[in-house]
């Protein structure tokens, strides 16, 4: 067996940390089994090691990325030599940034794993470098991918595997273009390891294992997601609902077997001299509840309704009635829109702009104007049954909140929830209404998809 490098173990323990740090969930029977993979597979392959561990510590596959984020920072490629051949980021002046892309191009026809990797530790080496001081944190994989430009060396590589398979089979032009495209944002991807392996140098491998590495599709803040992660966030909303589904039924099925009925149980109990051996209880039969959503899809908070909208409808099994009402400064309801926006659900927030009546004479949020129309033109949409959840920041741009009007709406439902995507220290700052409204309502920080789910799965009446 090949003797352990030296502070493996405080490596293995900061990845374990750094993952529970992004909400991963793994206990110390999973570190120790970790440990002994790391024992049993050695540590003369590191891809070797990264499997072992990925094996051991994860329990999703939609963990693998943000684990193999976080591996290369604790157990990084050996760089020592590679280090010292490359340029500082004091001669970025001077290097060659042609030969670097002549280069890269070879490495991209060939599918060369190992030159990509040398030539994103030159590249960032090279052209990543920021700051005068000689002991500057600055790497930069924005700064070196936007002088390097690796996307627009497609047609070149193209070229070159059309010279390489003279006289052997051809792809399609599509194919080998999305062929060419895969490796491209894989070697981008290598030069954002490069740039945070070399960061974590400085600024230490835990400070940037946190604040550096994008977490998990469902830890993503909705307010600060950009379209490629609300896209990849949609793919989860199936398997999410599933899951909530699965939630909700098995505390219906508790709450169906009601409370002990006393009588019937010391009744029954006279065949055994008075002992109760077999309580008896009582059978309730819980509705399922009836579900409102207000969603504000003004702004950057319409990617936060989106998603939720998606969920519901995906979980509608789940309600006796489901009704999805959007606002900006006027009230329109969209239920119809959510339903036949599950075949596009990329295309759910153009669509509800496009087809419903969301604005009138200005196209700023309204959080007065819409619950005054909410509830004259909808208030059948809210009755005992109805549990109705807000989606907003409760932003109201200076204007009248309208408490009057959500009082209202309290007093006709069975519950009202507020779930609001900014976090609570921004609550009433500027022209927010949140504490105003909160007297009045359940208000609950709801900033990315998992608590999301908690708080769908917890707050739903049984």
């Amino acid at each position: 067996m090949t003797t352990a490098p030296a502070g493996v173990t405080h490596r293995l323990t900061g990845l374990v940390h750094a993952l529970r740090a992004h909400g991963l969930s793994i206990g110390t029977g999973e570190s120790v089994d970790a440990g002994h993979a790391l024992e049993a597979v050695g540590f003369t392959d590191r891809e070797r090691v990264r499997e072992a561990l990925a094996a051991t510590l994860l329990h999703k596959e939609g963990q693998r990325p943000l684990f193999d984020r976080v591996f290369d920072l604790y157990f990084p490629l050996t760089s020592t030599d590679a280090d010292a051949s490359e340029p500082s980021a004091s001669s970025a002046g001077q290097f060659d940034t042609a030969a670097l892309r002549e280069r890269l191009a070879a490495a991209l026809a060939a599918d060369d794993g190992s030159a990509l990797t040398r030539l994103a530790g030159e590249a960032v080496g090279g052209l990543g470098g920021y700051g005068s001081a000689p002991d500057s944190d600055g790497w930069s994989s924005y700064q070196t991918l936007a002088r390097l430009r690796p996307e627009t060396l497609l047609a070149r590589v193209r070229a070159m595997l059309r010279d390489a398979a003279v006289g052997g089979p051809e792809f399609t032009d599509r194919l080998t273009d999305d062929e060419i495209r895969r490796r491209i944002e894989a070697f981008r991807e290598r030069v954002r390891t490069e740039a945070r392996r070399r960061v974590a140098e400085r600024q230490g491998r835990d400070r940037v294992a946190r604040r550096a590495v994008a977490g998990t599709p469902d830890s993503v803040d909705f307010l600060l997601a950009g379209r490629a992660q609300l896209d990849e966030l949609r793919t989860t909303v199936r398997p999410l609902a599933r899951k909530l589904a699965t939630r909700l039924a098995a505390r219906r099925r508790r709450a169906a077997r009601g409370r002990i009925d006393l009588r019937r149980t010391l009744r029954g109990s006279l065949s055994t001299g008075g002992v109760p051996m077999r309580p008896v209880l009582r059978r309730r039969r819980p509705a399922r509840p009836q579900l409102v959503l207000l969603c504000d899809v003004s702004g950057s908070v319409a990617g936060f309704a989106n998603f939720t909208m998606l969920l519901v409808q995906a979980l509608h099994d789940q309600f006796s009635r489901v009704r999805v009402f959007a606002f900006v400064n006027r009230v329109d309801e969209v239920t119809d829109l959510i339903s036949r926006g599950a075949a596009d659900p990329a295309g759910l927030g153009a669509r509800i702009l496009d087809e419903a009546v969301l604005t009138g004479w200005h196209g700023q949020s309204d959080y007065g104007t819409a619950l005054g129309e909410f509830d004259e033109r909808y208030a059948d949409a809210v009755g005992p049954r109805t549990v109705v959840f807000v989606l907003g920041d409760a932003r109201t741009n200076m204007s009248d909140p309208n408490l009057a009007a959500l009082r209202r709406i309290v007093g006709r439902a069975r519950r009202v929830h507020w779930l609001n995507p900014e976090q609570p220290a921004l609550w009433s700052t500027g022209d927010s209404a949140a504490l105003a409204y909160a007297e009045l309502v359940d208000m609950r920080p709801c900033r990315n998809a998992r608590q999301l789910s908690h708080l769908i799965g917890g707050l739903l009446p049984v």
